[in-house]
């Protein structure tokens, strides 16, 4: 799925995407851990990998929103 970087802080690698459904969800350096992610900004376009539902709905990765 894809969504915008809504806050982000380059100390900690953590921040929050906004879906295109319009609900925020937070992420931290685990997300982006294993992808050549290493600096995000506002408004920036990325793909998210997501797991569980509803309340539970968590990112499992972050990784830069590119055309094929």
């Amino acid at each position: 799925m894809q969504a915008t970087v809504s806050r982000y802080d380059s100390e900690n690698f953590s921040g929050a995407v906004l879906t295109d459904t319009g609900i925020e969800l937070p992420f931290t350096v685990h997300a982006i851990a294993e992808t050549p992610v290493r600096l995000l900004r506002v408004g920036q376009r990325v793909r998210i990998e997501t797991t569980g539902s509803g309340a539970g709905l968590a990112i499992t990765k972050v990784e830069f929103a590119t055309k094929l």
